[in-house]
């Protein structure tokens, strides 16, 4: 069977050798809805034969009738006028049940598109394959040491921001011997002019602080600058140039850059990697580059490793922010 969309309605369709046969879909229950002439055309069979078996499958209680049966309003024509009626249908795990007791060349090819397609289902499928899941788990052990690997030794992060991130990364191909190799991104792709202040950054920050602290998630200390204008330095920095040559060309960097001063030169009282992140964010979120697939809890993963990572590895905890906002570039 397969899915096709039309204007009005999304129908479920199996594919005989006679020709096709529409059922109703019902994504809400996940399965399909077919009427006593649909299902009858579908085996090649008459419908009292059709009825017998449903009664049969009843009678034996195989199914439940209120579970299976569904009376649908439908317009049928009769003669030149067209009347609503109310018709009785039947669900997919009875027409499944009738067509392995149908005795047609219809039914047949059914029962072996059924198979066939359960076959596969188990062969292919994560729940039966045995095989594939232990295959699959050793990846998915080796990628959490990958994540281990990036930290100092002592050093931890919550399990669910952590799985948070190994899923953003996971179509990347990230390893350790990426890591190892430093087979990371070294520039960023979207150059364009983005320029903001120092004073606009405060401003922002200003603004979450007073929504932390109303919400009892910070105190008065949260962004308190150690010293005069250390923000204005750190945006000094991620837009420094060198003949007239920007050090950081492109948005990603820059934005890469913005987190990474923010969390590890700790310019405030408090709150140095709420502040990163959100600063990273808005800027992102400014020059329209903020990637989908960068959820809250992928976003504390990437702060805690940069906020715990070795000094000596910043290229490659820019490399790791590059990585991630590429994923953005690779689906557009």
């Amino acid at each position: 069977m397969k899915k096709l969309k039309n204007n009005k309605n999304e129908l479920i369709i199996y594919q005989s050798k006679t020709g096709r046969i529409e059922f109703r879909g019902d994504l809400k229950k996940e399965t399909i809805w077919g009427s006593l002439n649909q299902i009858a055309e579908l085996f090649g069979r008459d419908k009292s034969v059709i009825s017998r078996h449903i009664k049969n499958i009843f009678g034996s209680n195989e199914l439940k009738k209120n579970s299976t049966v569904a009376k649908i309003a439908t317009v049928q024509r009769e003669g030149k006028r067209e009347i609503i009626r109310e018709i009785e249908y039947f669900n997919l795990d009875m027409i499944l049940s009738i067509g392995y007791r149908v005795d047609s060349k219809q039914a047949t090819q059914f029962r072996i598109w059924a198979t066939k397609t359960l076959k596969q289902h188990l062969l292919e499928g994560y729940t039966i394959n045995k095989k594939q899941l232990v295959k699959n788990y050793q990846k998915f052990k080796k990628t959490l040491k990958d994540i281990q690997a990036l930290l100092p030794e002592s050093k931890s992060i919550p399990a669910k921001d952590a799985l948070e991130l190994i899923s953003v990364f996971a179509d990347t191909w990230f390893s350790l011997e990426a890591y190892d190799s430093e087979r990371f991104p070294k520039n960023g792709w979207t150059k364009k002019q983005a320029f903001f202040t120092s004073e606009e950054l405060n401003k922002a920050l200003s603004k979450l602080k007073q929504e932390l602290v109303s919400k009892k998630q910070a105190t008065n200390l949260f962004g308190q600058e150690k010293s005069k204008d250390v923000v204005a330095g750190i945006v000094g920095n991620v837009f420094q140039s060198f003949g007239n040559q920007d050090l950081y060309p492109t948005i990603e960097e820059k934005s890469a850059h913005l987190l990474y001063f923010i969390v590890k030169n700790h310019p405030f009282t408090d709150g140095n990697k709420r502040s990163g992140a959100f600063a990273f964010v808005w800027f992102l979120r400014k020059t329209s580059q903020l990637p989908m697939s960068l959820t809250p809890e992928a976003l504390t993963a990437l702060t805690l490793l940069i906020a715990e990572s070795n000094p000596k590895d910043k290229d490659k905890m820019i490399g790791l922010v590059l990585l991630l906002l590429q994923k953005r570039k690779k689906t557009r």
